[in-house]
């Protein structure tokens, strides 16, 4: 089973090695690594080169302008030859060597159409710190009306899916991945599985975690994919997300003091 993980780039030369060896790492030696670069200015399409003997093939990548981190997913799923396609972006990292071992294992079940897991951020200035723990365990189709999805960084999902029910709509600013995720999971009901892992370690500050601005453009943008798909939801019902995402940070933090004592 090939492995197609879809990185969009644009000015990531300051996070790109890490996200590239640790793909580089992986035990499961079946993929394809595609980087959708946006035209970058910095030393992001070096670091591309210079890591590129390394995959043996593996990688694939092109720059061009486009039209925003979006439009680069979709046309990374577009060029993609592997039976399953995932998201990896330039300033993330897998967590552990043996995630794609653990996603193509559950999909040989052809039963299943997707997968997810759990996700972990961390500051840029200490990259072993985990400030917030973000698990898909207790998600539910259901809660998508609530603007709950499983991490999208963890999702791995097969490409005739994609090919079947569509890629990322454009027209959203920040939550994109939640409309797609609507379509695939809530609408069409894909088969999905939870694999209890840490997928993923993110840095802060991206698109859908800096500022209030934000998170009231992602609120806007997931009362609209509701509505667009015919489900039945309001600013309250959005609202029930954040005392979740406060419990977690919570948790975490109490985590990190009892793991320092």
């Amino acid at each position: 089973m090939k492995i197609s993980i879809v990185t969009a780039t644009f000015n990531s030369g300051a996070t790109l090695r890490d996200t590239i060896e640790s793909v580089l790492r992986q035990s499961y030696a079946d993929f394809e690594h595609i980087i959708v670069d946006g035209g970058s200015k910095d030393k992001t399409l070096d670091i591309v080169r210079e890591y590129e003997p390394l995959y043996n093939g593996r990688l694939r990548w092109s720059s061009e302008p486009d039209r925003g981190i979006y439009d680069a997913m979709n046309k990374g799923i577009a060029r993609a030859s592997g039976d399953v396609v995932g998201i990896l972006n330039s300033d993330d990292f897998y967590t552990s060597p043996d995630v794609l071992e653990e996603v193509a294992k559950v999909l040989t079940d052809n039963d299943i159409d997707a997968v997810y897991g759990d996700v972990h951020y961390v500051n840029d200035g200490n990259l072993g710190k985990c400030v917030r723990y973000y698990s898909s365990r207790r998600f539910h189709r259901s809660w998508m009306r609530f603007g709950f999805m499983p991490a999208h960084p963890s999702f791995y999902c097969r490409r005739s899916v994609y090919e079947k029910f569509g890629t990322f709509a454009l027209s959203y600013k920040v939550a994109a991945d939640f409309e797609n995720l609507l379509r695939l999971i809530f609408i069409h009901r894909i088969s999905t599985r939870y694999i209890p892992k840490d997928f993923v370690t993110m840095r802060t500050g991206g698109a859908s975690s800096s500022g209030l601005r934000s998170h009231k453009q992602i609120m806007n943008d997931h009362l609209r994919a509701l509505r667009q798909n015919g489900v039945y939801s309001n600013f309250l019902f959005l609202g029930l997300r954040y005392p979740y995402k406060i419990c977690e940070l919570a948790i975490t933090q109490i985590c990190n003091m009892f793991n320092h004592k």
